[in-house]
This record gives C-alpha cells, sequence and structure tokens, in this order.
C-alpha cells in the first residue's frame, strides 16, 4: 500500500507539461479520463515498483491515441482485385471526391429548388444524367442495390406473387439472397423451373396458374452454371410478361456502362442492352462496375419509377448529398466519353501487362531484392466470376510469409498484398500510380 500512496493524484499530473499537451491536443474531458485509466491500471495490478509521472503520462498518452484512432483507414491494395468488396469495391475518381468536398464544406442545393426559390426534391439530382446514359424514361437513386431490389418488390408486388427462375435464387456476398429479400418485401417468391434449366413454357404456365404482379431475373454476376443447362433470353422473357401485361425487373448486379469484352474479358450485360431488350425497370450497384460510389440505381418505365419515388420505404432508403454528388460526376465521365481515362478501375482493367511488368521492375529494383513474376488479376466484386488479367508481380519469398502480411497490415499506411506459391505478390495493377513510392517504403519497413 506504501507504494500506491507514492502514486502522483490527477491533479498532480494535470499541472504537468506532458500533460497540457495531452489536453492541448485530445481536449480536457479525453484527457482526463486517460489520467485516471492510466493511474487505476497501476492499482489494479501493482507493479514492483512505480511508475513515475512520465511513464503514467506516457501511458496516458497511448491510450488517448488508441482510443482516437479511426477505424476506418485508407489501405494500398495490392492483391490484384479490382473491385475488392473488403477494401471498398470501387476507388473514385478524383472529380467524384471534388464533387463531394463541395458540396460538405457548406451548403447546397440537395432539396432545394433554385429556379423557383422554394422546395424542391433529392429525387432529381442524377435522374437526367442516368437518362440520358441509358436511354431510360426515368430513375432513381437510393442507397445501395438490395434496397433498389426491396423498394421494388414492395412498391410493385407486396402481398402479390413474383416469378423468378430456380437458376438465378442466387445469395452474395454478407449472405444477402434474393429469396430472403423477396420475403422481407411482402411479395410470395414463386420459384419456376429446375435447378439447371429453366424454360420460357415454365414462365407462361406460371402466369396462368399464379397471376403474379411481377416477373424478376436476377443476373448471376458472382457465379456460373454449366454443363447440361437452359435458360431463356432476357428478351423472350419481356415478350411472355408483357403479352400478359405484366412488368419485368432486371437486377443486373453490377451494372455497366462498357462492354467488358474490349478488355479481353467475356461480355457483361450493359444498362443500355437490358432497357433495349424491353425490360420495364433495371436495377445495378454504383460502387462496381460504374466504378462510382455505394449506390442503388434504378432505371425505366416513368410510370414505375413514381410510383417508387412516392412509396413511403424510399424515404428509409435515400441517398444522402455526398453519394449524389459522386454519382453525378461519375456519370459525366461517361457522358463526356472519358471513363477509361478518370474512373479508376477502367484505367486498370485497361493497363497493359508490359506497362505493369515496368512497374513491378522499378519496385524491386528500388528495393534491390524480389522477382518479377507473370500472374493474373481478377475483376471481383461479385463481377465477370473466375476471370482473369494477365499481370505481372513482384513476388518476394522469404521463411515467414504469413508473418510479412500481417506486418504490412499493421503499417500506418496499411499494405494488403496476396500470398500464392508460399511467396509474398504485389500486383501493380491495383495500386494507384501515385501510390507506387508508399508501397515501396511499406515493403521496405517490413523487410
Amino acid at each position: 500500500m506504501t507504494g500506491l500512496r507514492g502514486l502522483p493524484s490527477v491533479d498532480a499530473l494535470l499541472q504537468t507539461q506532458q500533460a497540457g499537451e495531452l489536453v492541448a491536443s485530445f481536449g480536457r474531458p479525453l484527457a482526463l479520463q486517460a489520467v485516471r485509466a492510466s493511474l487505476d491500471e497501476v492499482r489494479a495490478a501493482p507493479p514492483k515498483s512505480m511508475p513515475g509521472t512520465d511513464a503514467l503520462l506516457e501511458r496516458a498518452k497511448d491510450l488517448l491515441l488508441e482510443w482516437t484512432a479511426p477505424s476506418l483507414v485508407p489501405v494500398i491494395n495490392a492483391t490484384g482485385v479490382i473491385l475488392h468488396t473488403n477494401l471498398g469495391r470501387a476507388p473514385m475518381s478524383r472529380a467524384a471526391i471534388q464533387a463531394m468536398q463541395a458540396v460538405s464544406l457548406g451548403y447546397s442545393n440537395l432539396e432545394y429548388d433554385l429556379e423557383r426559390g422554394q422546395r424542391g426534391s433529392r429525387l432529381v439530382h442524377a435522374e437526367r444524367l442516368l437518362q440520358r446514359l441509358t436511354g431510360a424514361e426515368a430513375a432513381l437513386v437510393v442507397n445501395n442495390n438490395a434496397a433498389a431490389v426491396l423498394l421494388a418488390l414492395t412498391a410493385l408486388a407486396r402481398r402479390k406473387s413474383v416469378l423468378i427462375a430456380r437458376t438465378q435464387l442466387i445469395e452474395i456476398g454478407g449472405g444477402f439472397r434474393i429469396p430472403d429479400v423477396m420475403k422481407q418485401s411482402g411479395a410470395r417468391l414463386v420459384e419456376i423451373g429446375a435447378t439447371n434449366r429453366v424454360h420460357l413454357a415454365d414462365y407462361a404456365d406460371a402466369i396462368v396458374e399464379e397471376s403474379p404482379r411481377l416477373l424478376l431475373r436476377a443476373h448471376r454476376s458472382n457465379f456460373r452454371i454449366v454443363g447440361f443447362t437452359a435458360e431463356p433470353s432476357l428478351g423472350e422473357m419481356v415478350q411472355v410478361a408483357h403479352a400478359h401485361g405484366l412488368p419485368l425487373l432486371d437486377d443486373l448486379g453490377s451494372g455497366t456502362l462498357i462492354d467488358t469484352a474490349r478488355y479481353g474479358l467475356p461480355h457483361e450485360p450493359t444498362i443500355a442492352e437490358s432497357l433495349a431488350a424491353g425490360a420495364d425497370l433495371v436495377c445495378f450497384s454504383g460502387d462496381k462496375l460504374l466504378g462510382g460510389p455505394q449506390a442503388g440505381i434504378l432505371v425505366g418505365r416513368k410510370d414505375l419509377i413514381t410510383k417508387l419515388k412516392k412509396h413511403p420505404l424510399a424515404r428509409a432508403v435515400r441517398a444522402d448529398k455526398l453519394c449524389l454528388a459522386a454519382l453525378s460526376a461519375t456519370l459525366l465521365h461517361y457522358l463526356k466519353d472519358e471513363a477509361e481515362a478518370e474512373i479508376p478501375i477502367w484505367r486498370m482493367m485497361a493497363a497493359r501487362p508490359e506497362a505493369l511488368k515496368e512497374r513491378a521492375q522499378a519496385w524491386a529494383n528500388t528495393l534491390g531484392q524480389g522477382q518479377v513474376v507473370p500472374a493474373l488479376s481478377t475483376v471481383g466484386g461479385g463481377s465477370l466470376p473466375e476471370e482473369t488479367l494477365p499481370t505481372f508481380v513482384l513476388a518476394l519469398e522469404m521463411a515467414s510469409p504469413n508473418r510479412v502480411l500481417e506486418r504490412l497490415r499493421r503499417l500506418a499506411l496499411p499494405v494488403i498484398a496476396r500470398l500464392e506459391a508460399d511467396k509474398v505478390y504485389f500486383d501493380p495493377r491495383t495500386v494507384l500510380a501515385e501510390q507506387d513510392a508508399a508501397l515501396v517504403e511499406a515493403v521496405r519497413q517490413v523487410l
């Protein structure tokens, strides 16, 4: 007890210059909590020798840094996975970031009509750009694609039947399942066809038997069915639906405005193609192949979009000003035919293997170690399953590769690499050009 009685008081510690610096940096209330916590730790488990003032305040500083450290931080993605869901999917263009900053530094006309000088609607923002880009009659932006599906099913088919093929009962990352969303919407799921084969007659028969309100097609963007398979085209499904006066909702998932075949990848259905085939509503994500912020986007018939806009659920899933600003800036890149130059994911997909090899070799030369070897990058993000792009990586062979990966993750600017064949791979395809120096320095620190 004698040792504990020798501990300085909270007030005494707060009178020191070190404590004054902590108060200046973190504020008095939080600094006070940290000083008390530092003393409480010693009282709870007294050491053989009592710490002095400097040690107590150093521990208080450590606690303050721990308490105030952000949990969401930027990282360098050296995995070669372009749309890495765990790493935030698509990095945004500089114009998108500037647009968010512009509407955040002060006020904006989020829900104010500047022409009429009265209350307006946030739903108009980005709509004209989407109309011009896709040719759709109307558009609506919500906070993600799951919300877009939920809103559409709730507003158009609550307590009614919705037809969907068993070949499309998909689950994506995070446990999101189409059947579960349909259940939450109040719509009644009617499965048709078999696991691997569905025919146009299955839709026609189910329409007669079930009297559905809507047909739903869910694009299998994160897996494939191969072998003995059959499925009608979207155009054929539209014909059956319209012949019975029913709308068709096409959930494209990733959604793209650019033909991925130009990069040597399989063709991914575009939004324009879906609308041209006659889909009444098309929904897709904003932060996947579009390359913008997290958003769910619905385009299609004006009467259906209007019904969605007026539904009470639309307010619960609406997009905020940052999303709308970034999305509008992203859409402008497509409208101005500059997407490949300005949107990071398209630059990554367009990167030539020779250029990637040069960057990887430059890393190796600066570090003075490692080999540059051919490898494969992936699109990721539930898009183009199993498809790859040729690349070159910096490969480092070491005794404890998992330990190296862990140390890279613990840096102030974490680096996420991948382990392959007991080597640590750094893929330049997903490392932004301006991050090259930081990556090399990070690897140097760890090695």
